[in-house]
């Protein structure tokens, strides 16, 4: 059975770091932001309609990885580590504090292809309705539409990192923005988890969750 896992939250959370050390520990995939690199290359004073061109995007871009993991079941360059399949990890934070640094030794034997995702579409309806009070309707049906095994919200416990695209360092809109997602998340039926603390923590926590999933 193929799972998605979707890590949500305000920005500055450890998201995209968390989604990278989930898909080294599990050795599979983990799709990113199609944001970023819109925003990277179409500058930050993005419109309403923009944000319906981030969303298509991020949905082609979950189904491009998806259909690696389909194809795959596990990426080609991770190998168990050890004949009795344990694993460890490692994750060490870097000088300047902004993302660890982490190893990864024998892995365990995914019988269950796994997929993170680093976003999904309730995070697009969340970002157009905070900032332009209202969401497209492309991206509420494809809300109705996509399901997904279980996410992980990150809580805004980490101390907030400058990054050319980030729009909120203080701390009022992300505790707004991080009550939003657990509202929603609440209010819907697939199973979530906060992930909080630092770094090793939130993996040991996130890895928890997803074995759980998995019936480990």
């Amino acid at each position: 059975m193929f799972r998605k896992i979707v890590i949500i939250g305000p920005e500055s959370t450890g998201k995209s770091t968390l989604c990278e050390m989930l898909a080294q520990h599990y050795a599979t995939e983990w799709c990113p932001e199609f944001a970023r690199e819109w925003l990277l290359t179409n500058g930050r004073d993005y419109q309403y309609d923009d944000l319906l061109t981030i969303a298509k995007g991020q949905i082609a871009l979950e189904e491009e990885y998806s259909e690696k993991v389909r194809k795959t079941g596990r990426r080609e360059d991770r190998k168990m580590g050890s004949e009795e399949g344990c694993f460890s990890i490692t994750a060490t934070t870097n000088t300047n504090d902004e993302t660890p640094d982490f190893r990864t030794s024998g892995l365990p034997d995914l019988t269950q292809p796994l997929l993170f995702l680093d976003t999904d579409m309730q995070v697009m309806k969340v970002w157009c309705e905070y900032v332009f009070g209202d969401c497209h309707t492309w991206i509420l049906n494809r809300i109705a539409e996509r399901p997904y095994d279980l996410y992980l919200l990150c809580k805004p416990d980490l101390p907030w990192v400058q990054d050319e695209l980030r729009e909120y360092p203080d701390e009022k809109p992300r505790q707004e923005l991080y009550h939003i997602y657990r509202d929603m998340l609440i209010q819907q039926h697939t199973s979530w988890v906060e992930i909080s603390g630092g770094y090793e923590e939130r993996l040991q926590k996130a890895v928890q969750a997803v074995d759980g999933l998995l019936g480990w």
